[in-house]
């Protein structure tokens, strides 16, 4: 443990900016843009192939590359919003890790893709 404790933070006296609220309606957009794109391949893939067999979709490794990554998309946005709204005093260092991860996740899954592709 520390030695060293946190002062608590006031937030009685605290105001909410109207910038907040766009910047935490934003990422909550983008994550419920990557989960319906999630969802919308899914659903697809449910009831034309399994529900009525009218056509066979193949499922190879982009498509897979593609759930993967807005599946991932979809929690990190909602991640972020979760934590900017609980911690509001820390949301630009809060928003520059999340960007960090999204590139090095990013980056990681187009290498494993082209790898696995190869």
């Amino acid at each position: 443990m520390s030695k060293i404790k946190k002062k608590p933070i006031d937030r009685s006296t605290t105001t909410v900016s109207k910038k907040d609220i766009n910047f935490e309606k934003v990422l909550q957009f983008a994550g419920l843009f990557f989960l319906i794109a999630f969802s919308w391949f899914i659903v697809y893939w449910i009831f034309f192939d399994v529900i009525l067999n009218k056509e066979e979709i193949v499922t190879g490794r982009m498509h897979v590359a593609y759930l993967i990554f807005t599946a991932y998309s979809a929690v990190f946005c909602f991640a972020l919003t979760t934590k900017t709204k609980k911690n509001r005093d820390r949301k630009k260092s809060i928003f520059v890790d999340w960007l960090i991860a999204e590139f090095f996740f990013c980056v990681f899954a187009i290498f494993v893709v082209a790898i696995y592709i190869w």
